[in-house]
């Protein structure tokens, strides 16, 4: 609780006496010495984490680290009714699993918990109570059945529906005799008609007169379970937030969530609405595409910064959009006042080519490249398993060997155990027979291959392979280099197509090429 009161105290303005001039962006966004930024992913555990929810979650953590704050992870989970099983802990999971862990969540605890919405019933039920007795809340008697045909009245006129505020003028004498016979009311917050205008760090200065469009919002359940708009207020204010960055289909309900700050005498955050992320044709993601879930990008072996470049390249925040941009360039080069309110579009089409390049980042850093070379043995004993001729292949030093010929080739570790590679991890079924259709002189290029490996061994670079197999084509009369090339990719792989030969033998090494070939010439 100390802890926590030392926020809530640091969310004032500076001190002038604070020794730095605070520079006019950092006035702006409210990120000035002395100002503890906190902020918050607050997604209902209502389904698993998916793309649109990763970006919300990267938006927040990259600011809170850029100005060394707190990223905070609160389940709003007070619609009991949508509750999923796994999700709370599918929606933690990944956002460890992307590199974004919360500094304060659930399941790590801190000085604002619990996080859960709906262990905090209690100071729900003390801001009601405050709003009760000042008169900006009253409690509603309209049962389901009367707001029902309010709304299917509504929408037979072409109206937005709206509650009619019928209880809002209710006498004191009334109030007790409905209380009576229903002592559990909902209770409904009172919309003044002047909203405060409010500048949003995204959108500029907004106003929405939402009294003269809606009627009062419920913000306390009959079953003593808040609704959104009364526990995000309450929570962001017990938590100390001092910003709060959220999807632009909230921006029209901040108007709601000032009137409720105001009416309990707190002060607001600091707001930034995102614009949304799309589909590349402009239409919404969907959580009916089982595809934009994380769970599904991480079976996939799509690596989490990919995923975090991808999010952010399509969209703004940044001086310049660029492929390959890795977690701590994110947090560096971000900048809130380049967010523009403009939809992200993602292509998802692109997300290879992403993980691509940061695979090959992965591959030439020594350390990631060891736990890259645990993961791809793992890959290739639950690929192959007992179909393993040579147990060597799971040798780390082969394996890393395999990596390094590969990088900037492969999009996804997993692409190395598909059935085009399958060549490096188990010997090809070879006939003699598909080596004499392709050429006459098999016993010829065999010969003079195995010398070329008994003089060269393994000192050769590709290239020099490479240039040593063109020699060696050009010796032989009447015999296409393309031939030779695709007997011994034959011989090597079984496969028409594959990497350059020179590259397959190095990968394999001179004593399995040796073999190889001696096999396969002489069956």
């Amino acid at each position: 609780m100390a802890a926590l009161l030392r926020i809530l105290l640091q969310r004032g303005r500076p001190s002038a006496a604070s020794g730095r001039p605070v520079g006019r962006r950092e006035a702006s966004l409210g990120t000035g010495p002395g100002v503890a930024v906190r902020v918050r992913f607050a997604p209902s555990p209502t389904g698993f984490l998916h793309l649109g929810g990763l970006r919300t979650a990267l938006y927040n953590y990259i600011f809170a680290k850029k100005y060394q704050g707190s990223f905070i992870l609160r389940l709003e989970d007070t619609d009991q009714t949508r509750f999923v099983p796994g999700a709370a802990e599918n929606i933690e999971d990944m956002l460890e699993w992307a590199g974004i862990p919360p500094d304060e969540s659930p399941r790590r605890g801190g000085p604002a918990g619990p996080y859960q919405q709906s262990q905090r019933l209690e100071l729900y039920a003390q801001a009601t109570e405050a709003l009760l007795k000042t008169g900006a809340a009253y409690p509603c008697f309209c049962s389901p059945q009367r707001l029902e045909l309010l709304k299917k009245e509504a929408l037979r006129n072409r109206q937005m529906p709206r509650y009619d505020n019928r209880c809002r003028n209710m006498s004191q004498e009334q109030v007790a005799q409905k209380l009576a016979k229903d002592p559990k009311p909902a209770i409904r917050f009172r919309l003044e008609q002047a909203a405060p205008a409010f500048e949003d760090l995204v959108y500029g200065w907004n106003r929405h007169d939402v009294a003269s469009v809606e009627g009062d919002p419920v913000i306390m359940k009959s079953d003593g379970f808040p609704t959104y708009h009364l526990a995000c207020v309450v929570d962001d204010h017990h938590m100390g937030i001092s910003h709060v960055l959220r999807g632009s289909e909230w921006l029209v309900s901040t108007a709601k969530h000032l009137l409720l700050y105001q009416a309990l005498g707190w002060q607001p955050p600091h707001f930034a609405h995102l614009p949304l992320l799309l589909n590349r044709d402009g239409s919404k993601l969907s959580k009916r595409q089982g595809d934009i879930f994380l769970e599904h990008f991480a079976a996939e072996g799509f690596l989490p910064d990919s995923l975090l470049d991808i999010i952010t390249n399509c969209g703004s925040g940044f001086a310049e959009n660029q492929m390959g941009r890795t977690l701590p360039e994110l947090i560096t080069q971000f900048n809130l006042t380049r967010v523009t309110s403009h939809s992200a579009l993602l292509d998802l089409e692109k997300l290879p080519e992403f993980n691509r390049l940061h695979l090959q980042r992965l591959v030439n850093n020594e350390s990631q490249r060891r736990q890259l070379v645990e993961k791809l043995q793992a890959l290739v004993e639950e690929a192959f398993g007992s179909q393993l001729q040579n147990r060597d292949v799971l040798n780390p030093i082969y394996v890393e060997r395999i990596l390094l010929l590969r990088q900037g080739h492969i999009c996804r570790l997993q692409d190395l155990v598909s059935p085009g590679y399958s060549y490096l991890w188990t010997r090809p079924a070879v006939g003699r027979a598909q080596l004499d259709a392709i050429s006459e002189k098999v016993d010829v290029i065999a010969k003079r291959v195995l010398g070329l490996l008994e003089r060269s061994g393994m000192s050769l670079t590709q290239d020099m392979l490479s240039g040593e197999l063109k020699k060696l084509s050009e010796g032989l009369e009447g015999t296409k280099h393309s031939n030779v090339m695709k007997l011994l990719r034959v011989a090597l792989s079984g496969q028409q197509q594959g990497p350059p030969v020179a590259e397959m033998m190095l990968s394999l090494g001179p004593k399995e090429v040796r073999e190889r070939i001696q096999k396969v010439v002489s069956s």
